[in-house]
């Protein structure tokens, strides 16, 4: 009997040396990790802000806007609110392509403040790899045809496919993805030509809210 308490003791000294270290660890790299998933944001966010010049961290001034909202998607949209000093020069928005082949469809578009597109990128997809998929930076041009483009450039009614009447090219093969992308940028412009004051105006929002 005194062997089994003896071996039960040790083991719980063991099991609080290792809670312990674990813990320490925690503490000592919690600071580094938040530094490091940071800058892979800021890396992640930037390349749709194309020449824009600004200040300070892409995500210092973020709003999350909880649904129902009038972004595109039915889940959170993100906006990441850029400035110059004091002034506002452009708005990224994560926002949500409905109605993609293989399913919903992520998005990150910039806007320059007199609602110019500084970028869109492809944030998350389903689609069909050789296909849809290349609506990817990394797997075709498609996406820097909305660059420096705005709601006068074309209007409205120009938003879509050159198929539909519109003004952008489609992927060949695939129509439905490049459709549900088209449709959520023209949806994110018009709300932020509607909404520019309230969305620079407003207190940046916490994650956790």
């Amino acid at each position: 009997m005194n062997e089994v308490i003896k071996s039960g003791m040790t083991l719980a000294l063991i099991g609080a040396i290792c809670a312990a270290m674990v813990a320490t660890t925690h503490v000592l790299t919690r600071d580094r990790i938040a530094a490091n998933e940071q800058a892979w944001l800021e890396k992640s966010l930037e390349p749709a802000l194309g020449d824009v010049v600004f200040d300070g961290g892409v995500s210092d001034a973020t709003l999350v806007m909880h649904p129902p909202h009038e972004l595109p998607g039915a889940d959170d949209a993100l906006i990441y609110r850029v400035y110059a000093g004091a002034q506002p020069v452009a708005a990224l928005f994560a926002v949500t392509a409905r109605d993609g082949f293989a399913g919903s469809i992520r998005i990150l578009l910039g806007v320059e403040y007199d609602g110019t597109v500084t970028g869109l990128r492809i944030l998350q997809h389903r689609e069909t790899p050789g296909l849809g998929d290349r609506i990817e930076s990394s797997r075709s041009d498609w996406v820097f045809q909305f660059d420096a483009r705005s709601l006068g450039d074309p209007d409205v009614d120009g938003w879509t496919i050159k198929r539909d009447g519109g003004q952008f090219d489609q992927i060949s093969g695939a129509s439905v993805t490049p459709r549900a992308v088209i449709t959520a940028v023209r949806e994110t412009l018009v709300y932020f030509e509607a909404h520019r004051d309230d969305i620079f105006s407003a207190p940046a929002t916490r994650d956790d809210e």
